[in-house]
């Protein structure tokens, strides 16, 4: 990628209630290969039209080309700048009236390392953190120091014990750093099911919607 290709001034899908009259938003970010729309249909799953669903979109569809797991400098400048595109959302979201604790950041695979990153480095109460298939991204290479609070800020992290894209030993990872921050963590592993999306997650999601709003 050159720097025109990053992810600044990539278009945002919007679905759902218009964020003026929300009463709660939730930025959903898709995985590699993906597109906003892949993941904003997923919003069409949950009973929630008091909500405004934003979905960024990734820049060739991918937000950073190495894997999760990868050396963290081998990801840039690409991870920086997605995570500055959800943090220039969630500013523009707190700019027309909704507050940190009526956003939620949900992600799937690369979307949900997106997603729980973000979270990870800016913690305040946010509606909820939803992290599918997902965990945070790091190698080991470096230490990698998370400081501040999420003010017990719900985080739902699901994923598979067979997943061959996320280690499940990285997802318990994760779960600890977030309740080490202050969340309160819903880490839901699933036997044999493979690299989705399942109901079980749907209902968990909901049951978090419903409680914001």
């Amino acid at each position: 990628m050159t720097q025109n290709t990053l992810h600044q001034n990539m278009p945002v899908a919007h679905y759902g209630a218009k964020i003026e009259q929300a009463a709660a938003a939730m930025i959903m970010v898709h995985g590699r290969g993906a597109t906003a729309q892949d993941i904003l249909y997923l919003a069409h799953e949950f009973q929630a039209p008091q909500v405004a669903f934003f979905a960024p979109q990734a820049a060739n569809n991918t937000w950073y080309p190495n894997r999760f797991v990868a050396p963290v400098a081998t990801n840039e400048p690409w991870l920086s700048s997605a995570l500055q595109v959800l943090d220039d959302l969630i500013a523009s979201l707190v700019g027309a009236g909704m507050t940190h604790r009526r956003i939620f950041l949900l992600g799937f695979s690369q979307g949900g390392c997106l997603a729980t990153e973000y979270a990870a480095r800016n913690p305040r109460r946010y509606a909820g953190v939803i992290g599918l298939s997902a965990g945070l991204i790091e190698h080991g290479d470096q230490p990698r120091t998370y400081t501040g609070s999420l003010e017990g800020t719900p985080v739902l992290l699901g994923c598979s014990d067979v997943d061959f894209h996320i280690p499940v030993t990285r997802v318990e990872r994760t779960a600890r750093l977030f309740q080490e921050l202050g969340a309160t963590v819903d880490l839901r592993i699933y036997p044999g099911i493979g690299h989705t999306v399942n109901q079980d997650e749907i209902e968990a999601i909901q049951h978090l919607l419903d409680g914001v709003i």
